[in-house]
């Protein structure tokens, strides 16, 4: 049976919360106990918001968010559903925090920057949150990063190994310009059982460490399943 903690839309928010989750986050924390990127239907994923919430309860996942590119629809289907069944006296210590993966650009090459814990109803917000990716000033890092944190979010670089310029070149400046983490326990590939490409996780972990970043994991899943990428 699903159910939810009290006080869901709240906890959505929490940026305070989710910074002390990821004060916890290491190899092991994905894809059983935490995942942070995820995409439904309402994006470019094969599951309804639905379909992966039961699949987050079923695994056991203790907190996540979904992720959709330029979209918090999923996140309100899912949020709609939770606040339903608290509504029915239901519980339970899963976490749902609000989430969106925003196409950006920085030194001059196209990049992921994933927002979490931010208001999805903030105008600062509203020219990332329509469907499509953002173009001019607007998808520069700098100005999609200060508009997640002025609707209260945090902003972390997506799998930073996958990119036309190095992660060892990206990390510092996204530090520089205020990012707060950087997607650090990513599979590259497909592995199956998931697991975190350990070459890539040490170089990216050790410049996390370098520029005081907090380390997020997630399965970025588009398929039909939270333990896999597709």
């Amino acid at each position: 049976m699903l159910a939810i903690s009290p006080m869901l839309s709240s906890a959505a928010q929490d940026a305070l919360s989710l910074k002390r989750v990821w004060e916890t986050i290491d190899i092991n924390s994905c894809p059983h106990d935490y995942n942070f990127h995820m995409h439904t239907v309402a994006s470019d994923g094969k599951l309804t918001p639905l379909e992966l919430l039961q699949q987050a309860l079923d695994i056991g996942l203790k907190g996540f968010a979904i992720t959709d590119h330029h979209s918090v629809d999923g996140y309100r289907k899912v949020q709609t559903h939770l606040n339903k069944l608290e509504q029915n006296g239901q519980t339970n210590q899963l976490t749902l925090w609000t989430g969106t993966e925003i196409t950006s650009c920085l030194l001059k090459v196209e990049i992921h920057i994933l927002g979490y814990a931010f208001n999805p109803k903030h105008p600062a917000l509203q020219t990332y949150l329509q469907s499509c990716s953002p173009s001019g000033e607007d998808a520069e890092a700098h100005k999609v990063i200060d508009s997640i944190h002025q609707a209260g979010g945090l902003a972390v670089l997506a799998h930073p190994h996958r990119y036309r310029r190095s992660a060892q070149e990206l990390i510092p400046v996204a530090a520089q310009l205020g990012i707060d983490g950087v997607e650090t326990y990513y599979a590259y590939g497909n592995p199956n059982p998931w697991q975190p490409t350990m070459k890539k996780t040490e170089e990216v972990q050790k410049l996390a460490s370098q520029y005081n970043l907090y380390t997020t994991c997630g399965t970025d899943t588009h398929g039909s399943s939270l333990l896999q990428r597709v």
